[in-house]
């Protein structure tokens, strides 16, 4: 940096500010209406009936979903890829320049191979489509042009529509690499569908940072077996206060012979009985019946809403109605989930 410059200080006028304003707006305006083009195209027979053809054949490959590309179209198939792996589809890319200095051994026969080349003439392509054709592998491309040497060696061609791109010079790949990322996500979102992808699956792939911790269910954070403070339905206000200062949730279950639980009492209940009743007297005359349970497999994200839409900070967990867990405000927050 020119140490006579100073980055604080203003290096655009307002005409100039206003002017480049109006060129990103410009940018989004035309790459909304080749989003509006594809979502026409997709209600067409031409492009909607191979999309339903395409997610078929990919949801029912036994192998993996191959992604390649080149340049910009590269860089969509990469992304296109992790989008299918995090979402239950086992896929993976592959850079056709590596594919033909030996990495075609890659692809199997039981692989299907999904190209993304906006013009199907991408020439550093050739050889997984020779590759494909030579030893069945099916294959699926994405491109504007059907009748590309890349379209008609398709399987299945997905016809994109030939929108301007965003570019004052129409050359940069803008429109046509949105159109690609879009297609790629509508595809990875059909296949979720089609293969009944859970956000317990999910979890499986995301366990790490901030999307795992959203994902994690009551039972991977609740308190279980001698963590969970219990009595007797016959125990008395003694008994009840012993039990929670052993344990740390401010509160007793309060359970039948059979473990179902009754009731629950409270460090509150306990202020508001201790100076009027006999610390003999049993703790079913002063405990709140039917306290709020959530089963273990329910999100930790959707029992914190119901604590903080309740005012309370533990839900018990139930198992056919017996308990079996606890839950506190602060064990959710400290996994993560907020």
């Amino acid at each position: 940096m020119s140490p006579d410059r100073d980055i604080h200080s203003p290096m655009l006028t307002q005409i100039d500010q206003t002017r480049y304003a109006r060129s990103a707006l410009n940018t989004l305006d035309i790459e909304m209406q080749a989003l509006q083009l594809l979502r026409e195209s997709l209600q067409s027979p031409g492009l909607g009936s191979a999309v339903g053809r395409a997610i078929d054949a990919l949801a029912n490959t036994r192998g993996r979903v191959v992604v390649t590309g080149m340049g910009k179209s590269g860089h969509i198939a990469r992304k296109i890829a992790a989008t299918m792996r995090s979402t239950g589809t086992s896929a993976l890319y592959l850079h056709p320049g590596e594919a033909s200095h030996g990495d075609l051994g890659v692809i199997t026969t039981e692989d299907i191979v999904l190209a993304i080349t906006w013009s199907g003439e991408t020439a550093e392509l050739g050889d997984i489509l020779r590759y494909c054709d030579q030893y069945s592998v099916p294959l699926i491309v994405a491109t504007a042009y059907p009748d590309s040497t890349a379209g008609r060696a398709a399987d299945i061609c997905l016809p994109l529509p030939n929108v301007r791109e965003a570019c004052p010079n129409e050359l940069a790949p803008t429109s046509s690499t949105t159109l690609q990322l879009v297609l790629g996500d509508a595809l990875a979102v059909a296949l979720i569908e089609a293969r009944g992808f859970t956000p317990s699956d999910f979890r499986v792939f995301h366990p790490g940072g901030k999307l795992g911790a959203q994902l994690c269910v009551v039972g991977d954070v609740m308190g279980t077996g001698d963590a969970i403070p219990r009595i007797a339905g016959d125990a008395t206000l003694l008994g009840a206060t012993m039990e929670m200062s052993r344990k740390r949730y401010g509160c007793t279950a309060v359970v039948d012979a059979n473990g179902r639980l009754i009731g629950v009492f409270t460090d509150g209940d306990l202020r508001r009985c201790i100076a009027v009743h006999d610390l003999n007297d049993t703790v079913m005359r002063h405990m709140s019946p039917n306290p709020l349970t959530v089963p273990a497999d329910m999100l930790a994200a959707e029992a914190l809403r119901i604590l903080n839409e309740n005012a309370v900070s533990v839900l018990f967990v139930e198992d056919g109605g017996v308990l079996t867990g606890i839950v506190h405000m602060h064990d959710i927050v400290r996994a993560g989930v907020s």
